[in-house]
């Protein structure tokens, strides 16, 4: 029995070798007693200041901070949730289905309205919308669309100007958007028409948001389509070069949540960040977090928020997911 729980803390590293990383950092003092290993979403120019701000306060604590895509932090994790203290993501059905599924355990004494959190397990942190992102080049002397309605109108009108320069997520391998993909399908026909006028015009389909603002402010293309809003403006060298629009018809915006591992090595210092992070990001004194709060200072839930329920994991059931998959993959993939 030595023998092979030997084996198993020896392989642990190398199994996080062999992962490759979007990102990989680690914080704090390495010869630190106590180290927590969180997997995240979030890039991480987007999170250092929470990390940084932790370690400073705890200084026997330090974080091994791993980033992935949404889709991949739900697979990797629940193949080995003994490997990471804390989960953090903006698929919030994902990670409301690991809470569900046992894979999370409770955290006292979290300051946080009861519809930011979920069985005292996953907690949201930010709110944050969807948005329409533009190359300011590509609509000089035009009218930006402020409706996904108005957008099927531009598009439809200048194919000339945004044949294959025309971003979104590939809800296939993206979990936030599949989040959004859903949400806006439930919310109006609207997302249907405007997922084949993209389609016709040859969508180019991305993992992450940060992809597409970077071929957006470049010019390679010209619209993005639901991305994540925080990740725009956070990037201050491309405020020039693109627009940010909330759509006025009926906005969708999500909360970032954080978790701790059913088997956290470390449970107690994981529910120490957790207080930590939502404590900084419900001060309205706090100025220095790149993230957006809880609805300013959380005290109330925006009608355009998801809510965190179990109405959020409808579209995770198999056959729904793929009846939806295929229904946007009829009207995307035009080949």
């Amino acid at each position: 029995m030595r023998i092979i729980v030997a084996l198993v803390l020896w392989l642990l590293p190398q199994v996080l070798v062999a992962q490759e990383w979007q990102e990989q950092q680690v914080f704090g003092a390495p010869e630190t007693q106590q180290k927590l290993r969180i997997i995240s979403s979030t890039d991480t120019f987007l999170f250092a200041p929470f990390v940084e701000s932790f370690v400073s306060r705890y200084p026997e604590i330090s974080v091994e901070y791993l980033v992935s895509e949404t889709a991949d932090i739900d697979h990797i994790f629940r193949n080995d949730p003994g490997v990471f203290d804390i989960v953090i993501s903006s698929a919030m059905d994902l990670q409301l289905k690991i809470v569900n599924d046992g894979l999370a355990q409770p955290v006292a004494n979290v300051a946080i309205p009861p519809w930011a959190q979920w069985r005292q397990s996953l907690f949201a942190f930010t709110a944050e919308p969807a948005a329409i992102l533009i190359n300011r080049k590509a609509f000089a002397g035009v009218s930006s669309p402020q409706t996904r309605q108005e957008l099927i109108e531009a598009l439809r009108a200048r194919p000339e100007v945004f044949q294959g320069r025309i971003g979104t997520y590939d809800v296939r391998q993206s979990g936030v958007g599949y989040l959004f993909a859903t949400q806006d399908a439930r919310a109006s026909e609207t997302y249907w028409r405007l997922m084949e006028v993209m389609g016709a015009l040859d969508v180019q389909l991305y993992c992450c948001s940060g992809e597409m603002i970077d071929d957006l402010s470049d010019g390679t293309i010209a619209v993005a389509y639901n991305v994540l809003a925080s990740y725009a403006a956070a990037q201050v060298e491309v405020k020039d070069a693109i627009e940010i629009i909330l759509p006025s018809d009926f906005p969708t915006t999500i909360m970032r949540t954080a978790m701790v591992s059913i088997d956290a090595p470390n449970p107690e210092a994981a529910a120490t960040f957790i207080r930590h992070l939502v404590k900084v990001q419900s001060d309205p004194q706090q100025s220095d977090y790149p993230l957006p709060p809880l609805n300013g200072q959380g005290s109330t839930r925006d009608r355009a928020t998801i809510t965190m329920g179990p109405a959020l994991m409808t579209f995770l059931d198999t056959l729904k997911r793929r009846r939806f998959l295929l229904e946007w993959e009829n009207a995307v993939i035009q080949n």
